[in-house]
């Protein structure tokens, strides 16, 4: 999932294009022989990465500096230094002071009860709904007023660098996290803030909000250390959380998605960044649907995508064990089939060879015990790893003996009833295919459609994730671009090339996400724009890569709106701006929620 690497490696990204190197190569070389498991010549004393990911980035920095590792990291930089912390710790340094909402000039002076939170004009979580489509049917904006949206207020997160968390509008709140380790509660008419919540780590999911059994509000997210939490949603008090995952690179990227007091958490992972340096035993790691009890976070089932349990097959030069079968992480969020009581996914790619049965594919669960009731592999052999060349004779030795392109599903399955009442799961594929799979004949396929008129290059189409109205399915593509597909067979409808505003910055790769007549896409270069769905052409466009005066008095820019996409709630449209990506010139930074309304 080369793209998604930016999640991967969020903690501490900024210091490794300052110093060239990505900081999974730092750990390897200056910590791994002593902290990583699995190595027969770690310390009995040094703690494993597992034992490491409890620390907060403070307390691994200090270590680093004043403490047992400082003799060890004297030829580090305090830059690389406070990487490493970074990337252990799993999120920010210094924030925890400077993002307490406590602070902030514009607390709301009332805090009432929630309103209807189920309200057909809310947002909430990934869609506006549990089959993912993505379409606000009762948006309160008309085509004709699209033209007329102007920037209404704007929230500063502040110390963050990714605005991670799509923003969800429930009962008149906006609910945003960042990379921080913060998720805040602010009023959605005015950008006043009612609360502020950390967690142990990044928050990259969108929140989805429900009534507990005793009518209380929650607000469920989960963090970059496989923690999932409920909050309560007016106040932001802990109502509890787990951890759904030990695995030390777990992360929850996709929302949880709630239905029926169930909340169904999607679990990936950050291996396949790590695995191709030589102190690392790779690999272990399998991506798994887990199902909690809404109201307790008990447990009900977790199933697993990879149904083999990992086992030592070699050792490297190192003498470092390798295992497998290992990867198909679940980077979506789950799509719900209320119909036939069952749960989809697509899966990633592989981290071993041979590439499991179930990578790059789509997955069918039970609803209520998490059996796999079906699957399709769309690409076969795709075992992949970030730092693994084309060419065999230079790839590590870590990495899979047969290379696959890296074409996974990255993003949610979109449900849809066709006319005469068949259905078809849409599922954009990173190569830039898109499928359509009958989910009441186990996945058939129904039809397939490349978005690209050559051949797809390793960094993908499609990641990100698409919407559909009751016509269209509908893309933004890596190559620069939205494209419209017909729902019953495929066709391109029509396909819109966009230009970027910055030129070393193309792509227009964000979530996209419609309304009646109109959808919006962001891109790499900070725009967002609207286009018209029955033509595609641009209605309305808004450079986000910008300073702003915020709501709540914290220095802000816009940069990148890439991975979570706007949201359209109460007549309002609502979007994070910030993503610099991994590398040099990747993309651009920020920590601004952005606000817009009809003038």
């Amino acid at each position: 999932m080369s793209l998604r690497i930016a999640f991967v490696f969020s903690f501490g990204s900024l210091a490794a294009v300052a110093w060239g190197q990505r900081i999974d190569a730092v750990f390897d070389q200056n910590c791994a022989s002593c902290h990583e498991m699995g190595n027969a010549a770690r310390p009995a004393r040094a703690p494993d990465r597992k034992a490491l990911r409890r620390l907060t980035p403070e307390a691994v920095y200090e270590s680093i500096v004043n403490g047992s590792m400082k003799d060890r990291a004297q030829g580090l930089s305090d830059a690389q230094k406070k990487a490493i912390a970074e990337y252990i710790g799993g999120r920010k340094l210094g924030t925890v002071e400077a993002g307490d909402a406590a602070g902030m000039p514009n607390r709301c002076v009332e805090n009432p009860p929630l309103g209807d939170i189920d309200a057909t004009t809310s947002w909430n979580g990934w869609s506006t709904d549990g089959a993912n489509a993505r379409f606000q049917k009762n948006a309160g904006i008309a085509v004709g007023e699209v033209s007329r949206l102007k920037l209404k207020w704007s929230f500063g997160l502040p110390g963050a660098t990714y605005v991670y968390g799509q923003p969800s509008v429930v009962a008149g709140r906006v609910f945003v996290a960042a990379d921080t380790g913060y998720v805040y509660s602010v009023n959605a008419a005015t950008g006043c803030v009612y609360w502020s919540f950390l967690a142990e780590a990044a928050v990259r999911t969108a929140v989805s909000v429900a009534l507990l059994k005793s009518g209380e509000p929650a607000a469920y997210f989960g963090d970059q250390k496989g923690n999932v939490y409920a909050v309560n949603a007016r106040t932001g008090e802990r109502i509890w959380n787990v951890q759904v995952e030990d695995h030390p690179l777990t992360r929850l990227t996709g929302a949880p998605k709630i239905y029926e007091n169930r909340l169904y958490v999607p679990v990936a992972s950050a291996e396949e960044g790590t695995a191709a340096q030589p102190h690392y035993p790779c690999c272990t790691f399998r991506g798994s649907v887990v199902a909690l009890d809404a109201s307790t976070g008990a447990q009900i089932w977790k199933t697993y995508t990879i149904p083999e349990k990992p086992k030592v097959v070699r050792k490297n030069s190192l003498g470092v064990e390798m295992w497998g079968p290992a990867g198909s992480g679940v980077w979506d969020s789950p799509t719900i089939d209320a119909k036939r009581k069952a749960l989809y996914i697509g899966t990633g790619d592989a981290y071993t060879s041979p590439a499991a049965k179930t990578s790059d594919g789509l997955m069918a669960l039970d609803l209520a015990t998490g059996k796999v009731l079906w699957s399709v592999q769309d690409l076969a052999g795709d075992a992949w790893l970030v730092g693994c060349p084309e060419d065999a004779t230079k790839r590590p030795e870590n990495c899979p003996k047969d290379m696959g392109p890296d074409h996974d599903f990255g993003s949610s399955p979109i449900l849809k009833e066709l006319p005469g009442g068949k259905r078809v799961l849409v599922a954009g594929q990173k190569s830039g295919m898109v499928w359509g799979h009958d989910p009441d004949k186990k996945g058939a396929v129904i039809w397939k459609t490349p978005t690209s008129s050559g051949p797809a290059p390793a960094s993908g189409q499609i990641v990100w994730g698409g919407a559909a109205d009751d016509r269209s399915a509908y893309f933004g593509l890596h190559s620069g671009g939205i494209v419209a597909l017909e729902l019953g067979n495929g066709e391109r409808r029509w396909f819109t090339p966009i230009d970027p505003a910055v030129s070393r910055l193309p792509g227009e790769e964000g979530t996209v996400s419609a309304i009646p007549g109109v959808v919006f896409s962001g891109a790499w270069d900070g725009v967002l724009r609207a286009l018209a769905t029955d033509s595609g052409r641009v209605l309305w466009q808004f450079n986000s890569a910008q300073e702003y005066k915020t709501a709540n008095g914290v220095a802000a820019k816009g940069g990148s709106i890439v991975a979570a996409g706007p949201t359209v709630a109460g007549g309002m449209v609502f979007v994070g701006s910030g993503y610099p990506g991994l590398g040099a010139g990747a993309g651009m930074p920020g920590n601004v929620l952005l606000a817009f309304g009809v003038e």
